[in-house]
């Protein structure tokens, strides 16, 4: 059998990019492009995509289940390893209760067919609260500020790259990222077509990042203190009269608005975020004056101490000049997959609260920052047994070295990961999933984020081995597990397929309303019960065929083979009526909670400024902690050093390769020094995800490339408490070198 040439989304990052690939006749990739046929991403690959087959054929992926064997693990069989769990979550349960048991889940989870469609079982099958996820690391606070102001936590706007004049980027740098909350291939090309088209591009950063550099204009500003400035842009269109009334007949609170900027003028900003008043004054009004604008704020605004006033104040911006829910402005993507006749209920949070620091629930979990708490305070309620899905939470909660420690003393551990790594390594049972050209790839949560209105289904490409179980069946067998049945996933997907069937025959502005369950059942398509349910959620959603009521709707069959590059359904449409659902109808332009939070913030101005802060950085051969073992991306700008800029390197005595220490109240670690004028004064950066030097794992390459853990020194002490995010930006260090430190 000769090669072969397959097409499928790339399952890396949020960028929702088309690949082609080359496959051998033994199911091994031989080479990787961008897919040119692709309506969205239109052949644009980057470093990360291009390396799929190396990841698929990492001699480091695990293929098997292991089990602990003394010290060390030993491979066993599936139905061993499932037993295991069984027996073990089982005993647990019965000695300490359901929440003794806690979920962690991880970035991969939304990148796969399976996360999306099968978590949510476990979770509800095992009953607990302690629910953990990358979430409360990295984006809750724009889920709790979108939940609060339109009532469903996942109605983000996004910015209409393609129609814009004017962006206005805060603490995001998608030309390394690749975009995020914002899925975008080639995003580099659209931030170009912009200015092509006379438009302009700000970006605002602690650095000077690739994003930085491609800009119209680049401010930098203290990390932190985003709030204070989007206070004063809000101040200043109030002021002078900047506002557009487009969206006023739609919104509460504009006067509560108004009264609460009224003090926060760009000279009281200026002093909290080291951007010229004047300079303030001309970004608004800027804002204000483009014909097509939109503001977008990504993970530098959301992983600080005021992370859910950032993410409110952006898209408060976006109504108050009009730009909300309208081409060129920020919009709301229409996902193929969901039934636009179902309105969510309005967003609460704090149903339920943490054990130990009695941190409120939000979207159904609690704050990583506080697992570890829950691990190690003893008393009714106290975490005995983890499950982790997709997650390296050692690496990239804050202070991971403590949740390094207290993983190794519970009674009992799971994992479903492709590695052992730094926290599968304290597992008792590994369960890795198939390869990727193993696994079908549909993005569930990143079409709800895409820049254009789009839709793909990526089939397996190899089959599995007999006796091997697919993702889909991990995921649902460990939900059959823990609900205590004896049954398989075929009959977990029969119930979820029947169930929502069932409620899709009830309201009237149902396309299948009136009609019977069992009959739309015999009309699904697919190769297994999870393929099917996706042709069942195309069917009931926007584009679909209503199981027949629009012979020309979408089906899977349709999408897999009349359209295997995907399909374009078009620029974002206006519809703001399809996702509000707060109570009152209308945008809650000023929540009560987060106008309390004010207070928060105007304390925090009479605070001392710490002399040195630490924040993040994205690397373009990166994501997270996932990538490291692959040696082509782990080499190069890949680097793992600490950045600072000239000036405090001149004053503390640091060269470059220097080793320095830094030091903060959670812990400290050493890095290797790289002066750089590209962060501001008073900043250090290091990339997260990196620190792969624990003992006992089976990841040769990260090991050899194992930089430090910049979450060694990250406080899970310091949250935002409205959203319950951890705080990785303006984490107050102390830097020195090695050598001086150790006297």
């Amino acid at each position: 059998m000769g090669d072969r040439t397959a097409f499928r989304t790339c399952p890396l990052c949020e960028a929702l990019c088309g690949l082609e690939l080359t496959l051998d006749g033994e199911g091994t990739v031989t080479r990787v492009r961008g897919d040119r046929n692709d309506p969205f991403s239109k052949g644009f690959i980057c470093p990360k995509g291009a390396t799929l087959g190396a990841l698929d054929g990492d001699p480091d992926r695990l293929t098997g289940a292991l089990a602990r064997d003394g010290a060390g693990f030993a491979e066993t069989s599936w139905d061993e390893a499932f037993a295991t769990v069984r027996e073990r979550l089982a005993d647990v349960i019965a000695r300490h209760g359901k929440d003794s048991v806690a979920v962690y889940l991880g970035n991969p989870t939304a990148h796969s067919v399976a996360g999306p469609l099968y978590i949510s079982a476990i979770v509800k099958a095992l009953g607990t609260r302690n629910v953990y996820s990358a979430s409360t690391a990295d984006q809750m606070p724009k889920h709790v500020s979108c939940g609060a102001v339109f009532g469903d936590p996942f109605a983000i706007p996004v910015p209409d790259l393609d129609r814009t004049d004017h962006l206005l980027m805060l603490g995001a740098n998608p030309l390394e990222s690749n975009g995020s909350l914002a899925s975008a291939p080639d995003f580099p090309g659209r931030l170009k077509a912009i200015q092509a088209r006379g438009g302009k591009v700000t970006v605002i950063d602690p650095r000077r990042t690739r994003t930085a550099e491609l800009a119209d204009e680049h401010l930098f500003i203290r990390p932190g203190a985003d709030a204070y400035l989007l206070m004063a842009l809000v101040h200043v269109l109030f002021a002078e009269n900047l506002t557009s009334d487009r969206l006023f007949d739609r919104v509460n609170g504009l006067d509560e608005l108004r009264a609460l900027v009224a003090g926060h003028t760009p000279e009281r900003a200026a002093g909290m975020t080291g951007i010229p008043a004047d300079t303030i004054r001309r970004t608004a009004r800027e804002l204000a004056a483009a014909e097509r604008a939109a503001v977008y704020g990504r993970i530098g605004t959301c992983t600080q101490a005021f992370g859910t006033l950032n993410s409110w104040l952006v898209d408060v911006l976006n109504v108050l000049t009009g730009n909300l829910d309208r081409p060129g402005g920020a919009m709301f993507p229409l996902r193929a997959h969901v039934p636009t006749y179902r309105k969510g209920r309005p967003y609460t949070t704090g149903r339920w609260r943490s054990r130990v620091r009695n941190l409120p629930e939000v979207s159904g979990e609690l704050p990583v920052a506080t697992l570890a708490d829950e691990i190690a305070t003893p008393g009714e309620g106290q975490i005995k047994a983890l499950i982790t899905i997709g997650g390296n939470p050692v690496l990239s909660a804050p202070n991971g070295a403590r949740l390094d420690e207290l993983f190794g003393g519970l009674e009992f551990m799971v994992s479903v990961d492709p590695y052992l790594n730094e926290t599968t390594r304290h597992a008792h049972v590994i369960l890795p999933p198939p390869r990727p050209v193993q696994t079908p790839h549909f993005d569930f949560a990143l079409l709800g984020l895409a820049v254009r209105d789009y839709v793909r289904y990526s089939p397996p490409l190899v089959p599995l081995p007999d006796g091997r179980p697919s993702e889909a069946e991990l995921l649902g067998r460990l939900a059959v597990i823990a609900s205590g049945m004896d049954a398989g996933t075929d009959a977990l997907d029969e119930m979820i397929i029947m169930s929502t069937l069932a409620k899709a025959t009830e309201p009237a502005e149902s396309p299948v309303h009136g009609r019977d369950a069992a009959e739309l059942r015999k009309m699904l398509d697919g190769e297994t019960t999870t393929e099917q349910r996706l042709d069942m959620m195309l069917r009931l959603g926007p584009y679909g065929d209503g199981f027949g009521a629009d012979p020309d709707g979408l089906t899977l069959t349709r999408l897999r083979t009349e359209h295997p590059h995907g399909l374009d359904l078009g620029a974002l449409k206006p519809r703001l009526d399809d996702v509000l659902c707060t109570a009152s109808g209308r945008i809650e332009l000023c929540p009560p909670a987060f106008a309390a939070d004010v207070d928060r913030l105007l304390a925090a101005m009479a605070e001392p400024v710490p002399g040195m802060v630490l924040i993040g950085r994205r690397q373009l051969r990166s994501n997270n902690s996932w990538l490291h073992n692959l040696p082509v991306l782990v080499t190069g700008s890949n680097r793992c050093t600490l950045q600072l800029n000239p000036e405090d390197a001149a004053r503390l005595g640091i060269a470059d390769g220097d080793t320095v220490r830094v030091t903060s109240r959670a812990g400290e670690i050493e890095a290797i020094a790289e002066p750089t004028d590209t962060v501001m004064a008073g900043v250090v950066s290091l990339p997260h995800g990196w620190g792969h030097d624990r003992p006992g794992t089976r990841t040769g390459v990260a090991r050899a490339h194992a930089g430090v853990n910049a979450n060694a020194v990250t406080d899970e002490q310091e949250i935002d408490p409205l959203s319950g995010n951890a705080v990785f930006n303006g984490v107050p260090v102390t830097v020195a070198p090695a050598a001086a430190a150790a006297v």
